[in-house]
């Protein structure tokens, strides 16, 4: 039986965040840190993208795929609006580049422990803390328990709420025979796609040089597709749309990532906590979840540093999740239209101000002022309506891997648009 002070369940984005702030150095980490990553195999996700904007000089800066200091959203029409951030840059970190970094800044401290196994039980232990059950490679058992346990694996069913969707989407990496990219700028949102009959879809482009590019196709809506239709739609996008010629795919990403006002439990027990989109921090309205990864591991591990009663903070306050139930439910009811919603935000909203809107991070007056740019009358109606909608049930979350992000996360992970 081993006893750590801290036990991380699962290895994606949000463990492997938790793990880095928490084993940093071994003054600095609150007692010993288990991070338990599952076996080669379905419950492991493969590698996948994450994007998420920041001021240069960031902690992964040495380790991005690439960065861009424009941003492009194209209407329905073709009529493009380009932002450009100052200081704030987009970025784009694969996760199998973060996970080196984190295990190379994590391996010589004696206080950080990483252990492969499949996790079959997580709850509280009989004496007090934590408790999680696991078999080895080999079909050992094994049984860690720990003052606290941060579980972030995905969650089996969203909570529930009074809207659902998800944001779901499927990317190919290509190589092009000519220079068809503009490496300077990446693509948020191209809505020069079919539209669906409910929802919204758009195409995503992140180039990482004039013939390389992951290009994804993504809709907002209550179902997914099979992989033949995101294979249909990102062929019209790549030919009829972008024009890319010949090409090669290199790489497949796919991804669900739940867009939903429902509230989803801090807490799996007294000593167990939920963290990553399981414990809320994906942005309902957007997908973006890297980013307050992030926020919310570095708050962890300074109310585990302090010390005394430990609670969980919350990764978004209540006005923000206020504005993302209004949000969903005009998109959701048809009184918005996604694509001119959009569209309008990125002309009439300045770009650095927009993106800490859209990150969770904006000022109240600066939410004021984005606000007045929406449309006015659907947004109020909703708002006046909300309050006497029940909240429902949602079904199981679609399984497939985690997607890249402009934005956000399926099972933990960043989406690849807003």
């Amino acid at each position: 039986m081993v006893q750590p002070d801290v036990v991380i369940v699962g290895a994606g984005a949000a463990g492997l965040s938790l793990a880095r702030q928490l084993g940093a150095s071994a003054d600095g980490a609150p007692g010993s840190v288990v991070l338990v990553d599952a076996p080669p195999g379905p419950l492991r996700p493969p590698p996948r993208t994450w994007c998420f904007w920041e001021a240069p000089g960031g902690a992964y800066d040495d380790v991005l795929s690439a960065s861009w200091d424009r941003l492009r959203v194209r209407g329905a029409d073709g009529a493009a609006t380009v932002a450009r951030p100052a200081p704030l840059r987009y970025k784009m970190l694969r996760s199998d580049a973060f996970e080196s970094l984190v295990e190379r800044r994590l391996v010589a401290n004696p206080c950080y422990r990483r252990l492969t196994a499949t996790v079959t039980g997580v709850g509280d232990a009989p004496g007090g803390g934590g408790r999680v059950v696991a078999r080895d490679e080999q079909g050992d058992r094994i049984v860690l328990h720990a003052r606290y346990v941060f579980d972030s694996r995905p969650p089996g069913r969203l909570p529930a709420a009074r809207t659902t969707l998800l944001q779901h989407f499927m990317g190919w990496f290509v190589e092009t025979e000519r220079p068809v990219f503009d490496p300077e700028t990446a693509d948020l949102m191209d809505f020069r796609t079919p539209q669906p009959a409910q929802g919204l879809s758009f195409g995503y482009v992140l180039p990482l040089g004039p013939r390389t590019a992951l290009v994804e196709y993504t809709e907002f809506s209550r179902t997914v597709l099979d992989t033949p239709g995101y294979e249909r739609a990102l062929r019209h996008y790549t030919q009829a749309v972008l024009g890319i010629g010949p090409h090669r795919v290199t790489s497949v990403e796919r991804g669900v990532i739940p867009m939903t006002d429902g509230r989803f439990p801090a807490r799996a027990g007294t000593s167990v906590f939920r963290v990553g989109t399981a414990g809320g921090a994906t942005r309902p309205s957007t997908g973006y979840t890297f980013a307050a990864v992030q926020r919310q591991s570095r708050a962890i591990a300074a109310r585990l540093h302090a010390g005394g009663r430990f609670r969980m903070p919350p990764p978004y306050g209540v006005w923000p999740r206020a504005m993302d139930a209004v949000m969903l439910r005009a998109l959701d009811t048809g009184r918005v239209d996604g694509a001119d919603f959009f569209c309008g935000l990125f002309r009439a909203v300045p770009g650095a101000r927009l993106l800490r809107f859209l990150d969770g991070t904006s000022h109240r007056y600066e939410d004021i002022l984005v606000g007045l740019r929406a449309p006015v009358a659907p947004m109020l109606r909703t708002a006046l309506e909300l309050p006497f909608r029940p909240r429902r049930e949602a079904s199981a979350v679609p399984r497939t891997s985690a997607r890249p992000s402009p934005g956000a996360a399926a099972p933990e992970q960043e989406k690849s648009g807003p």
